[in-house]
């Protein structure tokens, strides 16, 4: 079945149409449905439809759009401590980082991807700073006379909300926010603010849910003492504030975070259904011995893209930050016929915060037990060494550093030659492609063929006629070297995997 268009010709991921020469690699890996992954939608059989019908991806771009927000509308109250009134979102934003180590090249560039996120989450930029500090200060993040000059710039830029290159404490949000007079929110928040706006399957949201409260158990605060009073004591009726109110009772915040473990237990209790029937979809992958490919890769590098053209899976592509956070697993066939998947993971990023990486626990062990890594990095981007670093540190997190690894740079067609030069140099093995043009995509197959291990047994049977469903599994599941019919029945030279063989161990025919 080819992974061309069903609606006659073959689409990349952005909806335009397929090179010219598309069609020779589409016969080399063909997509034959989807395996698992919440999300992942049907395909369209083939003759139905309207010949401009969008894909799912580009439905799920367009629902994403439909809704903006207008910058300088809003009415909010501009006193800080009306706590109350304070809506949870970013508008104008200062981006503020703490440069600690490395060059200022490299300070840049974490302050670049700072805005990135920000513009992702919906914020407006107006300023960036960095601070060269031994370490951050463990008061301000900035120190007393930088938090000082930050409230300047913010009531010069007429911002709403500071946002810092790093994870604050409780105490150096608090205390930051005292001095700027306006919302302060660091690097892990914003990141966890854009899981909660793209999470769109049940898997999804319950995953960045587990994550915000991890990350709020800590961070519960309240304005003067609307937390702290207490309930029980000497009210309602006897001496002791009658039937379970005896005692110096609990302060509303000891409640809450009553509340926030609970419900922390419910939700990975949720998650273990889950992760449960993908470990089943998993282990009927394994006992069919089907290898398992990977695409990880830093976030924006163009993984959802790769896989819509390597398999026309119709998935979500948006030139933004975590486009995409639902895993998409679709099954593919090598140019000699043999089967594997394809999976499609969440971006990584710099400082990826822990309390997502334990959430998405159960995702990423997508790569840990891949038969081979798709490493996709981003040659457009001024140091994407940085960014395999990064990488590879979430692989060392989640056990996935011994898995083989085939390292491709994606965007070629707009890569620096210097840049893709240095690559070369540190990686030799990488293969360079273009996702958008098809550029390098023949080459890419033929190293992801070679990459993949040989789980099937070669056997050579004569297979009966009356038998006929070994021969259609044999075609299924296996690689067929060679067919003919003959007057006994079916001959077949072919590699299968170990239980089909067991299955044709009558009907083999002697080697000697």
């Amino acid at each position: 079945m080819s992974t061309a268009d069903t609606r006659g010709r073959a689409r990349t991921g952005d909806g335009t149409d397929a090179f010219a020469g598309e069609e020779v690699f589409r016969e080399a890996i063909t997509a034959e449905g989807t395996s698992d992954g919440p999300g992942t939608g049907r395909r369209e059989a083939p003759g139905t439809g309207p010949e401009n019908a969008p894909d799912r991806g580009e439905m799920e771009l367009a629902e994403r759009h439909a809704l903006r927000r207008v910058q300088g509308l809003s009415t909010e109250l501009t006193d800080v401590t009306e706590v109350e009134y304070r809506q949870l979102r970013l508008e104008r934003v200062v981006l503020i980082g703490v440069w600690t180590r490395g060059t200022q090249a490299e300070a840049d560039n974490s302050l670049t991807e700072l805005a990135a996120l920000a513009e992702t989450a919906g914020a407006l930029v107006l300023e960036g700073l960095t601070q060269r500090r031994p370490k951050p200060d463990p008061a301000t993040y900035i120190g007393k006379g930088k938090a000082a000059e930050l409230h300047d710039i913010v009531a010069a830029t007429g911002a709403d909300t500071v946002i810092c290159d790093g994870e604050l404490t409780p105490g150096q949000l608090i205390q930051l926010e005292d001095v700027v007079k306006v919302k302060v929110i660091d690097r892990t928040a914003l990141i966890l603010d854009i899981f909660a706006q793209h999470a769109r399957s049940s898997e999804g949201k319950a995953q960045v849910e587990l994550a915000q409260l991890n990350y709020l158990l800590p961070r519960l605060r309240g304005w003067g003492h609307s937390l702290s009073r207490q309930a029980g004591g000497a009210g309602g009726g006897g001496g002791n504030g009658g039937v379970g109110l005896r005692g110096p009772g609990e302060t509303k915040i000891e409640t809450d975070r009553r509340r926030i473990n609970d419900k922390i237990a419910k939700l990975r209790r949720r998650l273990s259904h889950m992760r449960t029937a993908r470990d089943v979809k998993r282990d009927v992958r394994r006992t069919r011995e089907v290898p398992s490919v990977v695409i990880a890769g830093y976030t924006n590098a163009g993984k959802s893209s790769l896989l819509n053209r390597l398999t026309g899976a119709g998935v979500l592509v948006e030139n933004a930050l975590f486009a995409t956070l639902d895993p998409t697993v679709r099954h593919a066939r090598t140019p000699d016929g043999r089967k594997f998947t394809l999976s499609d993971t969440v971006g990584f990023v710099r400082h990826l915060p822990h309390q997502l990486v334990e959430a998405f626990r159960s995702t990423l062990e997508e790569a840990s037990d891949a038969d081979l890594i798709l490493h996709v990095v981003d040659g457009s981007h001024p140091d994407p060494e940085e960014q395999i670093r990064a990488v590879h540190e979430v692989f060392a997190e989640i056990e996935a550093g011994d898995v083989p690894e085939l390292i491709v740079v994606n965007k070629v067609d707009s890569a620096a030659p210097d840049v893709l030069k240095a690559l070369r140099t540190r990686y030799p093995d990488v293969v360079e492609v273009s996702a958008r043009t098809g550029e390098g995509i023949p080459a890419l197959v033929d190293r992801l063929a070679g990459a993949l291990p040989e789980l099937a047994r070669e056997v050579r049977a004569l297979v009966p006629y009356s038998r006929g469903d070994l021969v259609a599994r044999a075609y299924e599941e296996g690689r067929i070297l060679s067919e003919e019919h003959t007057g006994e029945g079916t001959r077949l030279h072919a590699f299968v995997p170990e239980m089909l063989a067991a299955k044709l161990e009558g009907y083999t025919l002697s080697t000697a």
